[in-house]
């Protein structure tokens, strides 16, 4: 039980630092949204070519900025990009750093506080207003929905009831 209570605990302090990421950087991907333009490839130049997914191959970096959501087999997946710095929290693992243009495709190359290595290296098979799909090396293939700013996204677990704790006695 207490294990259980310290993941959630984890899990809503991570999922609250990204959206407070995402927060301090909502502005600046608006006023910014052009300085990226250089970098990241035209939107319709060759979409889908070779790779098969839907919008493999253009995809746009500021496209990338804000906090996705969703479950994967079950269990909670939250990203949050902005700045092109990455935070990553899924299942029990911490993840953060960058996503880089790697030969023209945008990656995400994160590192896991427990060494975990199943979500370090992750391709952006489609990204649209308010879906991204990334396939990570370690084989799993996350598809995420858009978060609104400063609102929780709605149909994630939630805690268990703890109604059961034992009380605490005052010092």
């Amino acid at each position: 039980m207490t294990r259980s209570l310290r993941t959630g605990a984890i899990a809503v302090a991570a999922l609250a630092a990204s959206f407070a990421l995402t927060a301090c950087g909502s502005d600046d991907a608006q006023k910014d949204s052009g300085a990226d333009a250089p970098a990241s490839a035209t939107p319709g130049a060759g979409g889908g070519e070779g790779s098969g997914e839907s919008g493999g191959g253009s995809v746009d970096a500021a496209a990338l900025e804000g906090t996705w959501v969703g479950l994967t087999d079950g269990k909670n997946v939250t990203v949050s990009i902005a700045a092109r710095k990455v935070a990553l929290v899924a299942d029990k693992s911490v993840c953060q750093g960058d996503a880089k243009d790697m030969g023209g495709e945008p990656m995400l190359a994160l590192k896991c506080t427990d060494g975990g290595t199943e979500r370090t290296m992750g391709a952006i098979d489609s990204v649209d207003g308010s879906k991204l799909v990334v396939s990570w090396d370690g084989g799993a293939k996350d598809t995420l929905a858009k978060a609104e700013a400063g609102k929780l996204p709605s149909g994630m677990p939630s805690l268990p009831d703890l109604g059961d704790l034992p009380e605490v006695p005052a010092p």
